[in-house]
C-alpha cells in the first residue's frame, strides 16, 4: 500500500530497491514495528498522558515510547503514541490542527444567539495565556482557532466543536467566554478527535486492554493479525508534510547526518519550495528522517551535484542499509559527508517522552 504522501511525486531519476535491506512499512516484522510504530490510543478519563505512555511501554515490553500533545487527566480521546525511534516523528503533528468536542457549563442561562456571537469573536487569531496549572511558561501568545461551532445545548450545558492550532487551551477559551458573558463558564468534559492528519473517524482509536490482548495473543500463539491492526507504521503520522524519495545507496549516509546531494534524489513534489520541511523516504516507503529543502525541483533537475536537502531530524537507525559512502572528506557519487556531525543532538532531538 502506497502512503498518500508518496503519491504524485515527480521522478528525477529511476532506480530499484534491494529487498535484502529495510522493510516495506506495512510488512515490517513485529519487532521492527515496535521500533517504528504508532498507536492511536483512546485515552480514558482519569490517568495522565504520561501514565498511558508508561502502560503502553509495560504492555508491549519496550523501552522507549512518547506521546504527542498532553491531554489533561479528565480529558479523553486521541493520544498518538510513537514507539521506539518513532517518537522522533511526532513533532510533525504539531504543525497540523487539533479538533476537540467540549461540553461547557454556563453559570447562567444565555441565549444561543448571544453565545454563537461570542464564539465568533474567539474564531481566528486570539491572544491566550496558559492556565496556572500548565507545563509551559505563562506568557501571552497568539493561537489560531480555525472553526468554532455551537452544536447543541441542554439547560446550561453547551456542546461545542473547536478546530484549532496546536497549543491552544480549550479550558481557557471556555473560561474567557464566561468572562465576556460576565456570568462565567467552566469546561465540564473534553474529547480530542483529531491531531493533524490523524482522526478517530478515519483511523479508529485503540483501547489499552485491546493492545494488551493483542500482544498476549502474539506472544502466546504467534498470531500477529490483531496487533498489526492496532499498531500503525510511524509513517502514518507524517502525511501532513510532503515527501521525497532517495536511492538505497544514500540512506545510510543520511542516517549518519549527511546532507542529501542531487545524485541521491529519486522523486520530489512538483512545486518543491526552498526552506520547506519534507519527509525523506526510501524507495520502499520507509521514513529516513526530516529534511529542509535547499533546492527547487527545477534546480535539482538542472544540476548534477550540490546539496539538495539538509537533514534536520534522523528517524531511521544507522546501518539499516549498507554503507555506500567514504569517510575522511572523500565523496561518493550519491552523498556528501560533512566534516562534523553532532549525531547525539540529531538523534535525540525531540525524542523525549513529553
Amino acid at each position: 500500500m502506497m502512503l498518500p504522501q508518496l503519491k504524485n511525486l515527480i521522478k528525477i531519476d529511476d532506480d530499484i530497491t534491494n529487498d535484502n535491506y529495510g522493510h516495506y512499512p506495512d510488512k515490517r516484522p513485529i519487532e521492527s514495528l515496535l521500533y517504528y510504530g504508532l498507536v492511536l490510543v483512546d485515552k480514558p478519563a482519569g490517568p495522565t498522558s504520561h501514565e498511558v505512555v508508561a502502560w503502553i511501554k509495560r504492555i508491549l515490553k519496550i523501552e522507549k515510547a512518547g506521546h504527542s500533545g498532553t491531554l489533561d487527566p479528565g480529558a479523553t480521546g486521541l493520544l498518538p503514541i510513537g514507539l521506539g525511534e518513532g517518537t522522533k516523528a511526532l513533532s510533525v503533528l504539531l504543525l497540523g490542527p487539533k479538533e476537540y468536542y467540549a461540553l461547557a457549563r454556563l453559570h447562567s442561562h444565555v441565549s444561543s444567539d448571544k453565545l454563537r456571537n461570542i464564539m465568533q469573536e474567539f474564531t481566528g487569531e486570539i491572544y491566550q495565556r496558559p492556565p496556572q496549572r500548565s507545563s509551559v511558561r505563562r506568557v501571552t501568545r497568539v493561537r489560531s482557532v480555525y472553526e468554532f461551532d455551537y452544536l447543541e445545548n441542554y439547560d446550561r450545558l453547551v456542546l461545542m466543536r473547536i478546530l484549532c492550532q496546536a497549543g491552544t487551551y480549550i479550558r481557557k477559551i471556555i473560561y474567557d467566554i464566561g468572562e465576556v458573558m460576565a456570568s462565567g463558564a467552566t469546561m465540564a468534559e473534553l474529547r480530542r478527535t483529531r491531531v493533524s492528519n490523524l482522526s478517530e473517524q478515519n483511523e479508529g482509536l485503540v483501547r489499552l486492554h485491546d493492545i494488551a490482548d493483542a500482544y498476549e495473543r502474539y506472544k502466546e500463539r504467534k498470531d500477529e493479525e490483531k496487533l498489526r491492526r492496532l499498531i500503525l507504521p510511524i509513517e502514518h503520522c507524517l502525511a501532513g508534510i510532503r515527501a521525497i524519495t532517495v536511492r538505497d545507496t544514500a540512506v545510510d549516509a543520511l542516517c549518519h547526518g549527511a546532507p542529501l546531494a542531487v545524485p541521491g534524489v529519486i522523486a520530489v513534489p512538483n512545486d518543491l519550495r526552498k526552506g520547506e520541511l519534507v519527509g525523506v523516504y526510501t524507495l520502499k516507503g520507509e521514513i529516513v528522517g526530516l529534511a529542509q529543502t535547499a533546492m527547487t525541483k527545477e534546480e535539482i533537475e538542472q544540476n548534477v551535484r550540490g546539496i539538495a536537502f539538509v537533514m534536520k531530524r534522523i528517524i531511521m537507525k544507522p546501518n539499516t542499509y549498507p554503507k555506500a559512502w567514504r569517510s575522511k572528506g572523500e565523496q561518493s557519487s550519491n552523498v556528501t559527508i560533512p566534516s562534523e556531525v553532532d549525531l547525539d543532538k540529531l538523534e535525540n532531538e525531540n525524542a523525549e517522552e513529553f
